[in-house]
This record gives C-alpha cells, structure tokens and sequence, in this order.
C-alpha cells in the first residue's frame, strides 16, 4: 500500500511562503525511491490541477502558473517530497494533494489546504 500523508498548508498573506509536506510512511523504500511523485491542487468550482512532480532522479517539472516561485523536492531517507511555495498568490488557494502511482495504482493523500489572503 502507498498511504500518502500531506501537511503544511494554512492561511498566509499574499507574497508569504509555505512549505507542504507528503509523507509515505507505509511504502516500501526499494519502491518509493523508483516513483515519481506529483504535487496537484484544486481550487473551489475547479478542476484539480498538476502543480510540480518530481522523478527518481530529481527531475522536477512545474505548471507554468508556478514556475519560479514553487520548489520540489524529495527527501527518500524519509521517503516525503516537499513543495517549497514562495511568493504565494490569492489565486494559489486550493487543496494540494500529492500523488503516486505505485503497486498497479494510483493512490493519493487527504489534502492540505493552503488559502492565500489578498
């Protein structure tokens, strides 16, 4: 199983930063260190969204509405990725998710909310 546990998120003013967080404490870490995982997002009334995903090797790609301000990272001793986001805009705000494909499956965590006050 590939339970994935986010953290992280809160409310922050316009141009502030977070930091989130996904964890998967019950991957195994032969596994966990071969899967690319994505960070998405999904704003109210909207459809969830690709953020930034991040290979095995490190390769990281971001959305366009992201690039220069979000950062992923992955940290496989502690099998969690981290999503540095500075510079934080009101149109940020949504539920950010991670996700994994692993096992034959796609799974995905609860969700952190992240709210970027104007």
């Amino acid at each position: 199983q590939a339970q994935l546990v986010e953290s992280g998120g809160g409310l922050v003013q316009e141009g502030g930063s977070l930091r989130l967080s996904c964890k998967a404490p019950r991957m195994i870490t032969s596994v966990y260190n071969t899967r690319t995982i994505n960070w998405y997002r999904q704003a109210p009334g909207k459809q969830r969204e690709s953020v930034a995903s991040i290979t095995s090797e490190r390769f990281s790609n971001y959305a366009d509405a992201v690039k220069g301000r979000f950062t992923i990272s992955r940290d496989n001793s502690r099998k969690t990725v981290y999503l540095q986001m500075d510079n934080l805009k009101p149109d940020d705000t949504g539920v950010y998710y991670c996700n994994v494909n692993a096992y034959g499956n796609d799974y995905w965590g609860q969700g952190t909310q992240v709210t970027v006050s104007s």
